[in-house]
């Protein structure tokens, strides 16, 4: 018996919303792209002109003239929530970009509009579904290194992230636009969650971009301690012109585990994307593809077969607490607790 694809309305044609579009037209069998949906005209009749799919401005015009059954979030943060709640309110299911929305409170009503209307709800913590973290998350699990005492994860990004995410009240800044994905890493390879966090920011390149928005930083360091008693860091820089740089390092009591890192040399100068002594990532979509395709499969077979996504609500929520924690250590120049303070 042949399973019909799940129906995908992209919300979103920018380079996320194209990259699952994409995927979900190409590479993904059991999903099929119904549509896509962006306010910018120009930004809609391109992508759907590109996609041979319908284009509509808003949800609500798609739902109303367009068949699907799920959407794939990938707008600006700030609009996740009101998404959501409009298409959980549709019955339809909704996979949400991280950062999972800009607030605690918005996090729990995507929540709880979910579970009402008995619909799947995945974010997108890409790094849950690339092969080389779900290996080291399986030997951690196994206890080929001992117990977890130190977690450490990195990701730099090329380039300014967009206008929009250049003002923290809109975004919640670099630790949530960037480094969501850290923050997530760190609680899920330690097996436990973040409890205490303390950050130092920086802005290097701001003022040579053009960047006038109020509070921003283009590199953070974040010292982490987990309920179990492991420590966490997370690095984050956007822009590093070098290239795009994700990797990560477990120290357990009797080993480690190096994710995406390379010993080839015994030392590396990178300068620009794409080359140097060893060529480095030119961009996102090419250092985690396998494991975007894989998160909208997985997305697809939840919906299908039933259960909960393997990257919730509570993953999501988890994310967001941490990076609300790490605006309110820099600002206030002091380690902030989770839970403990009102968020």
């Amino acid at each position: 018996m042949t399973t019909a694809p799940v129906k995908l309305a992209v919300i979103g044609a920018g380079r996320a919303g194209l990259l699952h579009a994409v995927n979900a037209q190409r590479w993904v069998g059991a999903t099929e792209l119904a549509c896509i949906v962006d306010a910018d005209p120009v930004t809609r009749e391109k992508s759907s002109a590109e996609l041979g799919v319908p284009g509509f401005e808003t949800f609500e015009e798609a739902e109303g003239r367009a068949s699907f059954d799920a959407v794939v979030i990938t707008t600006p943060t700030s609009t996740h929530c009101d998404l959501s709640l409009a298409a959980a309110g549709a019955s339809k299911h909704i996979f949400c970009e991280k950062p999972m929305a800009l607030t605690l409170e918005e996090c729990d009503r995507m929540a709880a509009a979910c579970e009402k209307a008995g619909v799947v709800l995945q974010i997108g913590f890409v790094r849950r579904f690339q092969p080389e973290f779900v290996e080291a998350k399986r030997r951690v699990d196994a206890g080929e290194i001992g117990r977890p005492m130190l977690v450490k994860s990195l990701t730099r990004g090329p380039g300014l992230p967009p206008a929009w995410a250049h003002d923290i009240q809109r975004s919640n800044g670099l630790l949530a636009e960037v480094n969501s994905h850290d923050f997530d890493s760190v609680r899920w390879l330690a097996g436990s969650e973040i409890e205490r966090v303390y950050v130092e920011t920086a802005n290097f390149k701001g003022a040579e971009r053009g960047v006038t928005a109020a509070g921003f930083y283009d590199n953070a360091i974040v010292s982490l301690r987990m309920a179990s008693g492991t420590l966490g860091m997370v690095d984050g820089a956007c822009p590093a012109d070098y290239g795009y740089d994700a990797r990560a390092e477990i120290l357990g009591t009797e080993g480690m585990i190096l994710i995406g890192d390379n010993r080839s040399l015994a030392l590396l100068q990178a300068r620009s994307r794409g080359s140097g002594e060893i060529a480095t990532y030119s961009s996102w979509p090419e250092r985690f593809e396998p494991a975007y395709r894989e998160e909208l499969r997985h997305f697809a077979e939840v919906i299908t077969n039933g259960g909960k996504a393997a990257v919730g609500a509570a993953d999501g929520r988890a994310a967001v607490a941490a990076v609300l924690a790490a605006n309110r250590s820099w600002q206030e120049e002091r380690p902030v607790r989770i839970p403990g303070e009102d968020l």
